[in-house]
């Protein structure tokens, strides 16, 4: 199985260390966000991946080159052009991904202990094209599940704003984990082109579709400010 690491961001919140590098590779005790996701993802056995890149860019293809690909099979998603977000990086991506296998996809400032083998499974079990982690933790936005854990809605916590593919009887309103199991159907399916979030087409498509939800209660550390690095330095030794 390959996985997708989206690294391009410019990481605005991890300022000022993002001021003059990329956000995957910021330290969590010593060791940069990127080379604890390859590893973490080596751990499960995934071998291949596909690293898309734009801000700083150079610098994680010279500490990829410095430290041999980790011994791994590692292709380049070269957004330097143009800063596509994560649907936009989806599908710019897709001539390494679209061969017929399901692949992860993983934002490299998450650091979890979330066990793949469990979330891929589960994935392969009930045969979606896209099965989305989430746990019950502390987030600005919510995505609203069912008694089935069927993607049903999306919640502001701040504003109250609400997109719902149904009226609410009282669905499960979770945190996305920033990883998410992919069947190559989901290229078929989605609509925009250009810069635009994957969650923006999951949105669109749980209208028609069944997108489930993986529910976990792994240790997760979204890495996007400099006081949730220490967060996470606690946790990720």
């Amino acid at each position: 199985m390959k996985a997708l690491i989206f690294a391009a961001g410019k990481g605005t919140r991890l300022k000022p260390f993002t001021d003059h590098h990329p956000k995957a590779l910021a330290l969590v005790n010593g060791i940069s966000l990127l080379e604890r996701n390859i590893l973490y993802l080596k751990s499960f056995g995934i071998n291949d991946f596909v690293i898309n890149i734009h801000h700083f860019g150079e610098q994680i293809l010279e500490f990829l080159k410095k430290n041999n690909n980790f011994n791994c099979n590692i292709e380049i998603s070269d957004e330097t052009n143009e800063l596509l977000e994560t649907g936009g990086g989806l599908i710019f991506a897709r001539r390494f991904l679209d061969h017929g296998e399901d692949f992860l996809i993983m934002n490299a400032d998450i650091l979890t202990t979330l066990n793949i083998n469990d979330l891929v499974k589960y994935h392969k079990k009930i045969k979606d094209f896209a099965t989305l982690a989430v746990s019950d933790r502390e987030s600005s936005r919510k995505l609203l599940f069912n008694e089935e854990m069927v993607l049903r809605g999306w919640l502001n916590v701040q504003t109250g704003e609400q997109r719902l593919a149904e009226f609410n009887r009282g669905f499960k309103s979770l945190a996305f984990s920033g990883v998410h199991c992919i069947n190559p159907t989901i290229f078929e399916k989605i609509k925009r082109t250009g810069k635009f979030s994957v969650m923006e087409e999951y949105l669109d498509l749980m209208q028609t579709e069944h997108i489930h939800g993986f529910l976990h209660d792994s240790i997760l550390v979204d890495v996007g400010k400099p006081e949730s690095v220490k967060i996470a330095e606690k946790y990720f030794k």
